[in-house]
């Protein structure tokens, strides 16, 4: 279970450090929501394009923890590209399986499954959740 540990360390920290998406767009075609979690600092900004059902793009930019800023970049990369029934499938999904709930494990989460033992620190669920959160509003 170390090494497994180590990998997902890993990913969250090439994403924190070199993160896929950042940036947002001066452009109406993007739906923004924006969720400051007063607690413990993180700030992010997630901007979701769609076109004929399709997620063509997410967008993120923010300030917070290794946690926070590099789940932004893996939803960036997990959903784009995908309908938006998938991709709120998969957001949902993800947010279960964080809180701990019964989720649908034939999802293949790609980089998102290094967050899953984020559920034995319920204060850091948050920071996990966050962007995902916000881009479930962008859709909305």
């Amino acid at each position: 279970m170390k090494k497994l540990e180590q990998l997902y360390r890993q990913i969250i920290m090439d994403h924190y450090k070199n993160p896929r998406n950042k940036g947002l767009k001066d452009d109406e075609d993007y739906q923004s929501e924006h969720i400051k979690n007063p607690s413990c600092g993180d700030d992010i900004t997630i901007q979701t394009k769609v076109e004929d059902g399709i997620v063509t793009d997410i967008r993120h930019e923010g300030s917070g923890c290794s946690i926070c800023c590099s789940s932004a970049s893996v939803l960036s990369e997990l959903l784009k590209g995908k309908t938006v029934e998938e991709a709120e499938h998969i957001a949902e999904n993800y947010l279960l399986m964080l809180m701990d709930k019964d989720y649908d494990e034939s999802i293949d989460f790609e980089d998102a499954v290094a967050y899953q033992g984020v559920k034995q620190f319920p204060a850091r669920i948050k920071c996990a959740t966050i962007a995902f959160k916000a881009f479930q509003n962008t859709l909305k």
